[in-house]
């Protein structure tokens, strides 16, 4: 896993470059993380940091979390993520970065809960096409159709696309350009799943680095 930061979405907007075109935005408002600790191959068995954003009131937390918080001795937090890796030597406990830890021009990969749209039929879900609308087809033209046959397979294969349940899962977009960062806000094009308020996870691209 590579090194990254927790943001809040805001909303989207659209800028205009000079020569005229347009760019859609996402602004992603970041927090300043503060690293509480720091995981050894020795203690722990793998290279990690685990890192702490927004901080909190400690009457509001779970007693797990509030004896997590106490033997770190760092103050409480409301999001709190582990990044692994032996990349991160860098960092120790104590340490405090915010968005100016990307670059105008580098690929970021944003991750975050999508929608929730609820019970969703094959056309929604799948962008299947329907039935005819004529020719004998009634009262069934948004069906999925047949999901398997009579003596052979004789079942319906699992993962079959059908109408279930639509949004509300973990979703990675990849090889986003970041368009600047303006104090604790962060800048990237296109959209980012999720709604307004919405939590995502921001890391540097896995396939791609800074853009040469």
């Amino acid at each position: 896993m590579s090194f990254g930061v927790l943001g809040k979405k805001l909303g989207m907007t659209r800028v205009f470059a000079d020569d005229g075109r347009e760019f859609a935005l996402t602004v992603l408002q970041v927090p300043s993380h503060k690293v509480l600790c720091r995981k050894t191959l020795e203690k722990h068995g793998y290279e990690a940091v685990v890192v702490g954003a927004q901080e909190t009131q400690e009457s509001g937390l779970t007693k797990p979390m509030k004896g997590f918080f106490s033997a770190l001795g760092h103050g409480c937090y409301k999001m709190v993520k582990e990044f692994r890796g032996s990349s991160l030597d860098a960092l120790a406990a104590g340490d405090v970065y915010g968005a100016d830890c990307f670059s105008k021009g580098q690929f970021v990969d944003v991750t975050g809960t999508s929608i929730g749209k609820g019970f969703a039929g094959g056309i929604k879900r799948h962008n299947f096409g329907g039935l005819r609308a004529s020719h004998g087809v009634s009262v069934s033209h948004r069906s999925h159709g047949s999901t398997g046959n009579r003596e052979y397979p004789g079942k319906v294969f699992k993962g079959k696309r059908m109408a279930g349940h639509l949004g509300c899962c973990r979703v990675t977009l990849q090889n986003i350009s970041v368009y600047g960062v303006d104090g604790d806000l962060l800048l990237v094009h296109g959209g980012v799943p999720g709604p307004e308020g919405g939590v995502v996870l921001v890391q540097a691209a896995v396939k791609m680095g800074l853009r040469q």
